[in-house]
């Protein structure tokens, strides 16, 4: 569910800030709405300990296109059982301006979302490939998404950090 989990939370805050178009409008007024991002990136900032060791988290175009379905696909080692009651903290910025600050719980978004790995998830290697539709209004800005996941133990679960840059 590590996996799964952080997939999913990668697309709850895709979907959130797709919601959020009245913020984006009130932080950015500029024209040039839409464009392709030009670079993006992603940092494991886990643990060696953590529970989930991420491998390899690739997006489908790449770079990311607004207005078109984005699929990602992550790869990892699930290290210890995840368990109901993991969750993790999403940080969702526009250059230095928090749009999005919420604590999900993995499981209830694993199961909420149909995931093929539900709680508990055990150990092993895991892929999950999710597709979700990119909002077309996403403004010419830098995007950072921050992940801190933990066990139902309050243990290192998981942490990343994304980065993506439509700015023409």
């Amino acid at each position: 569910m590590r996996i799964a989990p952080t997939a999913l939370l990668l697309l709850a805050s895709l979907a959130h800030v797709r919601s959020s178009q009245q913020a984006f409008n009130k932080l950015l007024s500029t024209g040039d709405v839409g464009a392709t991002a030009r670079e993006w990136s992603w940092v494991n900032c886990g643990d060696p300990t953590d529970a989930i060791l991420l491998h390899s988290i690739e997006v489908s175009p790449d770079p990311p296109v607004p207005g078109k379905d984005l699929t990602i696909t992550v790869k990892g080692t699930v290290n210890e059982v995840i368990k109901e009651g993991a969750y993790a903290d999403v940080v969702v910025k526009i250059g230095l301006v928090k749009l999005l600050q919420k604590r999900f719980d993995v499981c209830g978004e694993a199961k909420n979302a149909n995931a093929s790995i539900t709680c508990p998830v055990e150990a092993g290697e895991h892929t999950v490939v999710q597709t979700v539709p990119l909002p077309r209004e996403i403004p010419p800005a830098k995007f950072t998404v921050q992940v801190r996941g933990y066990t139902a133990n309050e243990e290192g679960m998981l942490c990343v950090d994304l980065k993506a840059s439509f700015m023409p």
